[in-house]
């Protein structure tokens, strides 16, 4: 069931009116999450064994960041990190580069998961719906491994309208009903498809009318706080990727966390720290 009726749906994906797009999208978010936006904070650690791992005090989410070589390098390095990650959340990995891997492997995805899990591992960072061989099987895999999905992405957007991939995406949810996150802007830039910011407003205000998926979700890492402000105001609800270092060597105001402390604010939002759980730490 999506937050808006088929009818409604088909008259707003069709308008180019992003203002009352734009309303309707807030209208939705503010049913299901009031003025509360939640934003957590990550420490990212490379993926290759015996890195370095510098986790800082403020972090909500430790991340394992890259591509596993092998099996047992993936294993070795959630084992790792997990033993310095302490109590906080410790996720990792594309689902679509745990797919090849097992492949590669010749083993199935459901035992690298479960080995994944008794390593330390208790989320997969992110699912690209367009790289995944197998969305549903895949994901029910990472549920039934006894892990946690953390976010579904979108790596390249396509070359038409985004409306049938959301309607793939609703699906899906329908199928699994365990996605709790959708970041609709794309990790990487299709040719075929210039990005604008109208473009990217759009996307994310039609993901929160046409998915039934609780959390709609702005890189902050990734996208900056212009267009994060921005996409708070039609349907995004949380910040991904906001980093765990205090600096402030640009002084107070320019530090990370007050930066996005304040751009929620001015978007007239109540910000919540949350954890790689989403937990609320506030």
């Amino acid at each position: 069931m999506t937050p808006v009726s088929e009818t409604e749906l088909a008259s707003l994906s069709e308008s180019r009116d992003i203002i009352s797009l734009g309303m309707a999208a807030d209208d939705v978010r503010r049913a299901l999450h009031g003025a509360r936006t939640t934003f957590v904070r990550v420490a990212d650690v490379d993926v290759a064994p015996g890195a370095l791992v510098t986790i800082p005090a403020a972090a909500g989410e430790v991340r394992i960041v890259g591509t596993p070589e092998t099996r047992a390098a993936a294993v070795q390095r959630v084992v790792e990190v997990a033993a310095q990650a302490e109590k906080r959340p410790l996720s990792g990995f594309s689902l679509s580069d745990l797919e090849a891997l097992a492949a590669r492997e010749q083993t199935t995805l459901r035992a690298l998961l479960e080995d994944l899990k008794v390593a330390g591992l208790e989320l997969v960072a992110e699912a690209p719906f367009d790289r995944l061989r197998s969305p549903r099987r895949s994901i029910e895999q990472v549920n039934i491994a006894g892990l946690a999905l953390a976010r579904l992405t979108v790596w390249q957007l396509p070359s038409g309208d985004v409306s049938a991939l959301y309607r793939s995406i609703g699906e899906l949810q329908y199928d699994v009903a365990v996605i709790r996150a959708f970041a609709p802007l794309p990790r990487v830039t299709n040719p075929a498809v210039p990005t604008t910011g109208y473009d990217d407003v759009r996307r994310v205000a039609l993901a929160r009318l046409s998915l039934n998926i609780p959390s709609i979700q702005v890189d902050w890492s990734l996208y900056g706080p212009k267009l994060a402000q921005v996409a708070l105001t039609v349907g995004a609800n949380d910040l991904d990727a906001v980093t765990a270092v205090d600096d402030m060597s640009e002084g107070r105001r320019r530090a990370p966390l007050e930066e996005v402390l304040r751009n929620i604010r001015a978007a007239g939002l109540e910000p919540t720290e949350r954890d790689g759980r989403f937990d609320l730490l506030a």
